[in-house]
């Protein structure tokens, strides 16, 4: 997935109203009826992203010659999905299962889009703990998690045997990859996406997590912790361990041509890297990130791609056994094999399909110390100002605190006049 993906795009400002509209198969059903009573539908229908249907195809013949509902598989593009079922659900048109990623929820949630699962605690037992907790919006569940993203280290075998054990190994090889023009790490730190790790680690936070419950009206990215995360980052920057150019929208090129060319040992990256690194002849190595100068991991934002309910199905019992069954472990390590799609399935994490995969297993061990990226509407406001703010400490026009003070006071006036 691009980076931009990552960033909390807005959808359509639509709010569905009016009575629900049959969804998928429609109101027809037979006279079969499930445990709890509920009649079969002829079909439910499942929009899955584009290019990766195959397995989720078959799991639906599966589904279908187990239970007798036809599940009809429709491929659309995943950051199309939000839009279209706003225009489609409230005509009948729409799916039953819609995938969208997990930072949406809230805002799909406050549309009126998507259900919450009637059996969300006992549905997440198969998942990590990130996983449950992106899925989970204000204390109610609101979808079954079918992969992770978040970036790890990334690193050349031919300049690293292994990978660093911490951070201030890093600095000390790129101190000495210096004096030879060259770099031994580099990181996209002007970008919040990625500058979240640091700062995260250092004891930062977006909004505070109240139980499952984010807080949009306590924000830590000023706080103590915050301001040294950003204080480390700028160090980077000063004592030129990065190069001007990875600074602003070109940063991303850059990187990735400094280290095709062999001219860094090492970059913060995600998964969604790997193939065009390979494609280099980059001899590559991949673990989670080390850890911080104050022992601490970076703690990296996750992302989460999410099969959720649409509101406006009619047949959410048999979705929801549906998607229990295509995230399962089976089908998940399906999933893995064909597309890479790294599924955050406890029980896959000793797989050796996954654990013999140097990225999949860097991704799981990366995904336990970073955070779900926040679900709630008011993340779309975070982003500007913190790169604003970021981009200051990487230029060195302004101090850590100052910059921060200023994003906060920025955030809070964009999200309380969003609110009026």
């Amino acid at each position: 997935m691009e980076m931009k993906k990552f960033v909390a795009g807005l959808s359509v400002s639509v709010m569905a109203m009016g009575a629900l509209a049959a969804c998928g198969g429609g109101s027809d059903s037979d006279s079969s009826s499930s445990e709890s009573g509920s009649k079969k539908p002829s079909k439910i229908v499942v929009w899955e992203d584009t290019d990766k249907a195959e397995t989720t195809k078959a799991a639906a013949k599966a589904f279908e010659k187990k239970e007798g509902v036809k599940v009809e598989v429709k491929e659309v593009k995943m950051t199309d999905q939000q839009k279209k079922v706003a225009l489609d659900g409230p005509a009948g048109k729409g799916p039953d299962i819609m995938l969208l990623p997990h930072d949406q929820i809230g805002t799909v949630v406050d549309q009126g889009l998507i259900a919450e699962l009637k059996d969300g605690e006992k549905a997440l037992e198969p998942f990590i703990d990130t996983a449950k907790s992106a899925v989970t919006f204000d204390g109610k569940v609101y979808g079954y998690p079918k992969a992770i993203e978040t970036p790890i280290l990334l690193f050349n075998k031919d300049e690293l045997k292994e990978a660093p054990a911490s951070m201030d190994d890093l600095y000390k090889l790129s101190t000495e990859k210096k004096k030879d023009g060259k770099y031994g790490f580099l990181a996209l730190w002007d970008n919040f996406y990625f500058a979240h790790g640091p700062i995260g680690g250092y004891g930062g936070y977006v909004f505070k997590d109240n139980g499952g419950k984010l807080d949009p009206a306590d924000i830590g990215l000023n706080n103590k912790g915050a301001v040294e995360g950003m204080d480390y980052i700028g160090k980077w920057y000063k004592e030129g361990l990065f190069p001007k150019g990875l600074i602003g929208g070109g940063g991303g090129q850059a990187m990735d041509q400094l280290f095709g060319d062999k001219k860094a040992a090492a970059v913060m990256n995600g998964p969604w890297a790997v193939a065009g690194y390979k494609d280099k002849g980059i001899n590559l190595g991949a673990s989670e990130l080390p850890k911080l100068p104050n022992g601490e991991p970076i703690k990296t934002f996750v992302g989460v791609k999410t099969y959720a309910i649409s509101a406006y199905s009619e047949n959410a019992e048999w979705a929801e056994k549906f998607l229990a069954s295509l995230t399962g472990k089976d089908n998940a390590k399906a999933m893995f094999e064909k597309y890479n799609e790294i599924p955050p399935v406890t029980e896959l994490q000793e797989d050796a399909a996954i654990k013999d995969n140097e990225v999949a297993a860097a991704v799981f061990a990366q995904a336990k110390n970073g955070v779900p990226m926040p679900n709630i509407a008011e993340m779309g406001q975070v982003w500007e100002p913190m790169a604003a703010a970021l981009q200051l400490v990487a230029t060195n026009k302004q101090d850590a605190q100052k910059s921060a003070d200023d994003a906060v006071k920025q955030i809070k006036q964009q999200i309380e006049a969003n609110n009026q």
